[in-house]
């Protein structure tokens, strides 16, 4: 795991807002330094507000930063082709009711170039890999939450990329669907994907990451590795409880 999947270098990000002439600025992340290995699992926790949706954005490119420099895949963020490497499985993903979790798959794998063969072989790869062949043919909107976050992942992972960001993956599930999504994560990781996680689950990440960063009002004042928390007295949610205090 010596080469980086994500760098950010003394990022910071600052939005501007501008009303009836008078312009507001408000900090997202601030002197962000960050790196991330290939391979491994890392999680980004953070109270709301703390900067890790803006963290995930600049990394996905949707945000440009305000300053400092951010590596993808081993391209400048600003180079088209780091993102072709990246999943990404937002917090709330949307999908058409009425087409079925193959139909849905085969709509974004062309979006993501995949054509033939091959997007064939992707959409059955990720079907197998998530768990969905079963309901394969049934209309999304048919489906359960967790089904449907599964059609999510399903999605972030079709084209095979070397880097998975997922937002809040398992926000709003029952306790089986949490343990079948962290199970297709955990199948991932042995695979060797490099995962990015934010949840406020302290127990999925404690159990999916070999790392976690930790986010307080824009800037990351921890990162600690699994020992660390396994040494710490109430684990991972007492050594970020301690940190945000």
């Amino acid at each position: 795991m010596s080469a980086a999947a994500l760098v950010f270098s003394a990022v910071s990000k600052t939005y501007a807002y501008s009303h009836l002439g008078r312009t507001t600025y408000t900090r997202g992340i601030e002197d962000l330094d960050l790196s991330v290995a290939l391979g491994e699992a890392f999680g980004l926790l953070g109270l709301n507000g703390s900067g890790k949706t803006t963290t995930f954005k600049l990394a996905l490119g949707l945000l440009r930063p305000t300053s400092g420099k951010i590596s993808v895949l081993g391209h400048e963020a600003s180079d088209f082709r780091a993102y072709g490497g990246i999943g990404y499985l937002p917090e709330l993903p949307y999908f058409y009711p009425f087409l079925t979790p193959a139909e849905s798959l085969g709509f974004y794998g062309r979006l993501s170039g995949l054509e033939g063969a091959a997007l064939e072989a992707g959409i059955g790869q990720a079907l197998a890999e998530t768990g969905l062949e079963a309901v394969a043919g049934r209309k999304i909107g048919q489906l359960s939450k967790g089904l449907t976050q599964r059609v999510g992942l399903a999605q972030a992972i079709l084209h095979d990329p070397r880097l998975i960001i997922l937002d809040e993956p398992v926000s709003g599930l029952d306790p089986l669907a949490i343990k079948h999504f962290r199970d297709g994560l955990a199948r991932l990781k042995r695979r060797g994907k490099t995962l990015i996680v934010s949840s406020h689950s302290i127990s999925e990440i404690e159990k999916l990451c070999d790392r976690v960063g930790i986010l307080k009002d824009g800037r990351l004042v921890r990162v600690a590795a699994q020992d660390e928390w396994a040494r710490a007295k109430d684990g991972l949610e007492g050594l970020f409880v301690e940190t945000v205090q």
